[in-house]
């Protein structure tokens, strides 16, 4: 027991320290800015849990991370991708310039928007330096311990990001949230296919 809590704690400080200004916490404080921070915290821990899940199985099982550069290649077209699709969704929502508050969605729309997120972010990790030390961390001690606490730091520290979206959400536009969050998308896109990350 002793060796699951001293795993948790640390794959949480490690994890969250790590996230601190990450790409992913900057994904974060996008969604905040655009969406109901119960469903951006259900999104980033399903996502950081999926990616963690996958980082602490390597670990357990191989004691290896995965070849990170075709996860980038792969990752970096999704976010270009993601990218398009944004943009074009803010070309087709012309708005009248008004802030837009976080969005209040149906509970269809609501699954459609948890689930986009979590991708994103799942997607995003793979790879990461968080997630590489996530497998070692599952590598050396309790492998439940280490994913517990790596996706405890990791939602923890993405929330801060979305807090902080939130609290500007409602201040900017719906058109320049759009089109920045595709930007941010694109230049996600872009240095993961060029190896920056």
């Amino acid at each position: 027991m002793v060796e699951f809590v001293t795993a948790l704690g640390v794959a949480f400080g490690v994890v969250f320290v790590a996230e601190l200004g990450d790409k992913t916490q900057l994904l974060a404080l996008g969604f905040g800015a655009r969406h109901s921070l119960r469903t951006v915290a259900v999104g980033l821990t399903l996502g950081y849990g999926v990616a963690n899940a996958v980082a602490t199985l390597v670990g357990a099982l191989l004691g290896a991370a995965l070849p990170a550069r075709p996860i980038e290649i792969v990752g970096g077209i999704v976010f270009l991708v993601f990218a398009a699709v944004t943009l074009r969704n803010a070309r087709a929502d012309e708005p009248t310039g008004e802030p837009a508050p976080a969005m209040a969605l149906g509970p269809t729309a609501t699954l459609t928007v948890t689930t986009s997120i979590a991708t994103s972010i799942a997607i995003a990790e793979l790879g990461d330096k968080t997630q590489i030390a996530t497998t070692t961390l599952a590598s050396q001690s309790a492998p439940v311990g280490v994913w517990i606490g790596a996706t405890l730091g990791a939602a923890t520290s993405g929330m801060v990001g979305a807090v902080a979206g939130n609290l500007i959400g409602g201040r900017i536009s719906e058109t320049v949230l759009r089109r920045a969050s595709a930007a941010l998308f694109a230049a996600f896109g872009v240095a993961m296919l060029a190896g920056w990350f």
